[in-house]
């Protein structure tokens, strides 16, 4: 069974999250972020060798800051690099898959049951009554007005399967691919 490339990679004590992320966007071929902070979920599109993010189109949602950053992933269809905060700082990680690598796809549903409103490159999404709203680097969403709860919206995921000295399988590694949505044909 043919595994992904893994490797630490280096964080300058000084890092610039943004100026990081760029180069490694450029070296990986990375094209959508999407980011943990405590104080919100933040979306991200890499266009042109810059990060544009969720708050770029709508100021009220959280900046990508490292003061706030719990976890950032920026991936693409061969790759993802992973941020995170540690007691001991951040560390960072490479996903890349190999020719011929083996891997499950998983399609996870996201929220978003209807755009509230499109600005740039960026659709605001809400959930229902939940409140729940995001800004996806997405315009060409097609969302159902005759199904108040379709989700359309997909994050493309590979799972590695490794195995034990038993021989049992287990997904052993899970990286994100893609951001797409999806239409339900009736």
């Amino acid at each position: 069974m043919n595994k992904p490339i893994r490797k630490l990679l280096d964080i300058s004590p000084n890092l610039d999250i943004n100026k990081w992320l760029e180069e490694k966007a450029k070296e990986y071929q990375l094209k959508f972020l999407l980011a943990h902070a405590e104080d919100g979920v933040i979306w991200g599109e890499f266009k042109d060798g810059k990060l544009l993010t969720a708050d770029s189109a709508f100021d009220f949602l959280p900046k990508l800051r490292l003061f706030t950053l719990q976890q950032c992933r920026a991936f693409g269809e061969t790759s993802e690099v992973m941020l995170w905060q540690t007691d001991e700082g951040f560390k960072a990680r490479l996903i890349q898959d190999e020719k011929n690598t083996e891997f499950i796809t998983e399609n996870q549903i996201l929220w978003g049951t209807q755009a509230d409103k499109i600005c740039g490159d960026f659709t605001l999404v809400s959930d229902g009554s939940q409140g729940l709203r995001h800004a996806v680097p997405l315009t060409d969403i097609e969302f159902d007005k005759n199904q108040k709860l379709y989700r359309p919206l997909r994050l493309n995921v590979h799972h590695y399967v490794d195995y034990n000295d038993s021989g049992v399988a287990r997904i052993d590694l899970s990286r994100l691919v893609n951001l797409t949505t999806f239409k339900v044909i009736k």
